[in-house]
């Protein structure tokens, strides 16, 4: 009886637990989400997204993956996208049940170590890799609406008789920003012992912000075809931050050269901040019009002019030094600074007024009695009706000091305050335009000296390892004058008070370096 009983509950369980098993119902699929909204990967390289179907316990967890775009990158079953070529696609999950779908965009970059040109139009936003070779093959165009972003300790190499040049048109934008330590680099495609200024273009920046010829706006320099200027004087180009040029420079026709920078209308919402020129076939710098400020300049060895400032240019300069190798000049003679209203020296407005404050330029003579090139000539050449302001600055060791032609400026804006000049053989440059009297009119607060050694600096002159900082007791700590708004005050005159600001990232001996 007691088995009877004991046959009649095991039944009864199994008929409860088989009734239960046969009521559970599926738990369907509400949908499905891949964690990575954007994922990189490189060239021959992988990794995996992550998903998640819901809700958790959903029944059917089966999903499919597809790439938009296979030439781009490709993707596993199991989620693992694998770069194939530069460029970028959309991975996209999709559940077996309920056909819910996500995607992440997928952007392919460089394999580390490989080399890329570049050449022609950049149209939609690239980033540069710094263990990446770039060359670049012509002039290469960044088009309105794309960005380049370079990154920290990248080498751009121009390639030799191209006249590779990195041309940012008006809207398009450039976020170069390296660090002291991990500089960006353009340089010469050549090897170390055979660069020369010259061997590639150089870096060109245009603009929204106001220049000064008739309509508004002109065609950049150089042949290249880019219009620069506009009406918003707050324009932004990008950044240029911890950034070398160098061996740049190319005549495309007389007065029609690439610089190692050129500036045309560049606006005041672009950063310019720790940038070295060295070995410019033209000038180092070149700003037509804008109002763009720049911080922290190097000019090294260029052929021509250290800063050339027209086409009613207006913005700030602060913190610029430049060294001349004695042996290198330009047929149009090389000055310091060069600066013009314009061409013919019109009244045109903006008037080219730009502010430098805290400059240091040194010419190609350590001593009056040194021998320089002969096309060599004023540490300021100041004409053609600039309103050009400088204070607070140091020039010393050039043929000519300060030369004014063709007018002090439309209003008699030309202000020069707080400003050195040493051992220059003709502070006056023949003084045919009143230069000694404007000079040293006490208000103005000026100082000559007759040579270079009694400005107490370190090593100034020394082209491969200079040292601009002066020593305890140099008249350049003291003499500091005020200076207009937009500008740091200092007590110091010169580029340099007790810090060296070059350190880590300047480069003084480019030829000898391995890229």
């Amino acid at each position: 009886m007691k088995k009877l009983n004991l046959s009649i509950l095991l039944i009864a369980s199994v008929a409860v637990i088989s009734g239960f098993t046969s009521c559970k119902k599926d738990v369907p699929v509400s949908g499905v989400n891949i964690e990575q909204d954007n994922l990189l990967v490189r060239v021959g390289s992988s990794s995996k997204l992550s998903y998640s179907v819901t809700p958790i316990d959903a029944t059917n967890k089966e999903v499919s993956f597809a790439s938009r775009n296979i030439n781009a990158a490709t993707v596993g079953t199991d989620g693992t996208v694998t770069g194939v070529s530069i460029g970028e696609t959309w991975v996209v999950v999709t559940t077996m049940e309920g056909n819910f779908k996500d995607s992440s965009k997928i952007m392919v970059d460089p394999a580390a170590g490989s080399s890329i040109t570049l050449a022609g139009n950049i149209t939609a936003n690239m980033s540069l890799k710094s263990d990446v070779n770039y060359i670049l093959d012509g002039w290469v165009y960044v088009k309105d609406g794309a960005t380049l972003t370079i990154e920290a300790g990248t080498i751009i190499k121009g390639k030799t008789g191209s006249k590779a040049s990195l041309i940012i048109e008006r809207g398009g934008k450039i976020m170069a920003e390296g660090t002291a330590q991990k500089p960006i680099v353009f340089t010469s495609d050549k090897p170390a012992g055979q660069r020369s200024a010259g061997d590639w273009g150089g870096l060109i920046l245009c603009g929204k912000a106001p220049i000064n010829p008739t309509g508004g706006e002109a065609e950049i320099e150089g042949g290249v075809g880019s219009k620069y200027g506009g009406t918003n004087a707050a324009d932004n180009s990008g950044v240029l931050k911890y950034v070398r040029v160098e061996f740049a420079g190319y005549a495309f026709a007389p007065d029609k050269e690439i610089n190692g920078i050129t500036f045309g209308g560049v606006g005041s919402g672009t950063v310019v901040d720790y940038v070295q020129v060295s070995f410019s076939n033209d000038d180092s710098y070149e700003w037509f019009g804008g109002s763009v400020n720049c911080k922290h300049l190097i000019a090294f060895s260029g052929l021509d002019d250290e800063f050339d400032t027209d086409y009613g240019f207006n913005g700030n300069i602060q913190f610029a030094v430049g060294l001349r190798d004695p042996n290198i000049a330009d047929i149009s003679k090389s000055n310091g600074f060069e600066s013009d209203n314009d061409a013919t020296g019109s009244t045109n407005n903006p008037l080219t007024n730009p502010k430098f404050a805290n400059v240091s330029l040194f010419g190609p003579k350590p001593t009056t009695d040194a021998t320089a090139n002969s096309l060599y000539a004023s540490a300021m050449h100041l004409r053609r009706r600039t309103s050009l302001e400088v204070y607070n600055s140091v020039f010393a060791g050039w043929p000519k000091g300060l030369l004014m032609a063709d007018s002090k400026g439309a209003a008699g804006n030309i202000q020069v305050k707080g400003v050195v000049l040493a051992g220059i053989n003709d502070n006056w440059a023949g003084n045919a335009a009143g230069e000694e009297a404007f000079f040293m009119d006490a208000a103005r607060a000026n100082r000559t000296f007759p040579t270079t050694a009694e400005l107490n600096l370190t090593s100034p002159f020394t082209l491969a390892t200079p040292n601009f900082l002066p020593k305890a007791g140099s008249p350049l700590l003291t003499g500091g004058v005020t200076v207009p708004a937009g500008l740091e005050s200092t007590s110091y005159v010169g580029a340099f008070g007790t810090t060296d600001w070059t350190t880590g990232w300047a480069n003084f001996t480019p030829q000898t370096s391995v890229y």
